[in-house]
Order: C-alpha cells, then structure tokens, then sequence
C-alpha cells in the first residue's frame, strides 16, 4: 500500500489520505476497538499503549496512553458521532504532560479498488497548533502505526 498523504486545509485543518488492504468493516474496527488499537496504534518502534478505552457511541469515551519505557503521553476524547463502516466523528486532546486545545476528527472509510480509502481531517484550534503537531513528527509516527493495520487484520481474522 502506498505510505499516507498529507495535506494542509486552511491554517488549521490537516489531511490524511491513506489505502488499506482490508475492507471498510475491518478498519472501522481496527479504530474504534480498544484491544485492536492497542496493536497497531504505537508511532515508532519501542513505544506501547498498556491503556486504550474506546467507548465507540455518541458521548462516549476515547483514552489512549502511550509509553517509551522512560517517557511517556496520553490522549483523551469524546466520540461525537458514529456510522459503521463508513464514519467516526470525535474530539480529542494530547496530554504532553499538559492539555492540549481540543481537535475535531472526522475518519471516513470508502471501498476502493478491494480495500479501504481512509481520509482523515483534523481541525485544530489554530495556525499555531497545528505548525507545532507538525513540527511533533506525527506524520511519521502515523505512517509507522498504519503500516501495522494490514498485517495485524489478515493474521487476525479481524475484518470478519
């Protein structure tokens, strides 16, 4: 599969295109069930997710805690709106020890050419947020955790 695209919208909004392997169902999965989340959602190598929560309905809670070993992260959320296969809508806040201003997700998944096209859009508070989530290296962090969501499907029996 190719590697993720991104683009910049506006001077808040992000981007991200990106072709799975796996059908809609199973990706929609893959980002909304803690245990699965847990095994791909890990930015570069050496790093570990011990706490993931997904509550995936409207109001439900989304929490994810990341770990080197030495240092550490967290992300916090509410799902606004969901409708499997196709849609996650929700709003989250990195924890780097201190909280971040709130970014609106919306993640489609669309059938394309017998797998998934996901798109992801992010609109961050402002001009600033998002220069510095750039600056972070989650561009490639991203890349690596997607890269582990067709393995981890087809030895799983995940898109079923």
């Amino acid at each position: 599969m190719p590697p993720l695209a991104l683009a910049l919208d506006g001077d808040r909004g992000v981007t991200i295109t990106r072709r799975f392997a796996a059908p809609p169902a199973a990706l929609f999965r893959a980002h909304t069930e803690a245990a699965l989340m847990q095994r791909w959602m890990l930015g570069p190598p050496g790093w570990t997710m011990p706490v993931c929560i997904s509550e995936p309905w409207p109001e439900g809670r989304l929490r994810c805690e990341w770990t080197d070993g030495t240092a550490g992260f967290q992300l916090t959320g509410i799902y606004l709106e969901l409708d499997p296969p196709r849609l996650i809508r929700h709003v989250e806040r990195m924890h780097l020890p201190e909280p971040t201003a709130d970014n609106h997700v919306e993640t489609r998944f669309e059938a394309a050419g017998g797998g998934t096209r996901m798109t992801l859009r992010m609109l961050l508070p402002d001009a600033a947020a998002r220069a510095a989530m750039l600056r972070s290296g989650m561009e490639v962090g991203m890349e690596q955790s997607y890269a582990r969501i067709d393995p981890l499907l087809r030895g799983k029996g995940a898109a079923d």
